[in-house]
């Protein structure tokens, strides 16, 4: 004959009150998108192709090609175009990644 095993006893929990314990309140990290804005601003010159231009800046970051054409356009018309806003580390980066790509950009404190 085969044993029977019986399952082991499910114990359902009451609903417990828990004290509510104060504790000192923690400062939270700075978070990425609560840091001061910096303009990443493109340049125009004589040296470059537009087209590498564009390139570069759809291999450097996330604007979409049609973003990307415009601010070329606008920076070729104007002098300089605004590429992107973002936090300073970010910026710095960019600036470094342009311009070893032989592009001038430079970034200021954006509102």
């Amino acid at each position: 004959m085969s044993e029977q095993v019986e399952p082991p006893p499910v114990h359902k929990r009451k609903c417990e009150q828990s004290t509510a314990v104060k504790s000192k309140p923690r400062n939270a990290p700075t978070r990425i998108d609560r840091l001061p804005p910096w303009d990443v601003l493109l340049h125009n010159d004589d040296l470059n192709d537009m087209g590498y231009v564009i390139e570069t800046i759809l291999m450097l970051t996330t604007l979409k090609p049609e973003c990307a054409i415009e601010r070329m356009f606008e920076a070729h018309r104007t002098g300089v175009a605004m590429l992107l806003n973002t936090h300073k580390e970010h910026a710095e980066l960019l600036q470094e990644q342009f311009m070893s790509k032989g592009l001038k950009v430079t970034i200021e404190a954006g509102c």
